[in-house]
């Protein structure tokens, strides 16, 4: 198998979670009993630098930025997917770095968060891994 293969099944994947991160992230059921937590998040206004923010505007922005993250993620490898090989060889620190990038993910998305997420994020760390093992490869 080729490195590109990978690359594009990473981008896809890639897109898909910034896009369910992005729409998802914000979400709540309501059994899980946090609605009096989430108002207060929203109403408790304090002064940062300048700006009156809520924990929830906080809360927000950090969540916009991991889905902007992985679709620049996206973009990266499928831009990664459409070198040559020969070109790719010669990326080899970005496309490891890449793929550790994704391997810290995944070990915080185990630690912190739930299956749809570690799911996702093994199977893109797997396929980077791929990708990056692959393009060091003599053609």
């Amino acid at each position: 198998m080729k490195a590109s293969l990978f690359y594009r099944i990473a981008a896809v994947l890639l897109l898909f979670f910034a896009v369910g991160h992005t729409l998802g992230f914000r979400q709540s059921d309501p059994t899980w009993g946090v609605d009096t937590l989430l108002a207060s998040m929203r109403s408790i206004h304090f002064d940062v630098q300048g700006f009156s923010r809520t924990y929830w505007d906080l809360f927000v922005a950090a969540g916009l930025s991991v889905g902007v993250f992985y679709l620049f993620a996206a973009i990266l490898a499928w831009q990664l997917g459409s070198l040559p090989a020969e070109t790719l060889a010669l990326m080899r620190g970005t496309a490891w770095a890449f793929a550790v990038c994704f391997a810290a993910i995944t070990v915080v998305s185990w630690r912190y968060l739930f299956i749809l997420p570690i799911v996702f994020s093994m199977v893109i760390t797997v396929c980077l891994i791929a990708a990056a093992w692959l393009s060091a490869q003599p053609i």
